[in-house]
């Protein structure tokens, strides 16, 4: 053989083995490995986020749940304002009728 024969014979098997590698490194197998291998290397972070995140939102449910209580006691204890004046009145009043009755006696 001719050496110039033998390089066009060994150019084109040196192209179909390049093609044939090209094909196989872009199957879509192993398109679908390397993006199992993200969801592996990833999703351990990932799912620390969300525990974290809904830790948090326990969190601050329960700090909501406390400020939501302490404003209903607070509303209660303007509420009951009235009363307090309404047992002021009447102690006032039974202090009154008591000494009336102790005067009375003397």
């Amino acid at each position: 053989m001719e050496e110039p024969e033998m390089q066009l014979k060994v150019k084109k098997v040196t192209d179909k083995f390049t093609e044939s590698m090209y094909v196989l490194a872009n199957e879509p197998s192993v398109a679908l490995y390397r993006l199992q291998e993200h969801v592996r290397r990833s999703l351990p972070e990932l799912a620390q986020h969300k525990a974290d995140m809904q830790s948090w939102e326990e969190q601050s449910q329960g700090a909501i749940y406390t400020v939501e209580y302490a404003c209903s006691a607070i509303k209660n204890m303007k509420d009951s304002c009235v009363y307090f004046k309404s047992i002021d009145g009447l102690l006032r009043n039974a202090i009154v009728v008591k000494e009336q009755l102790n005067s009375t006696r003397r």
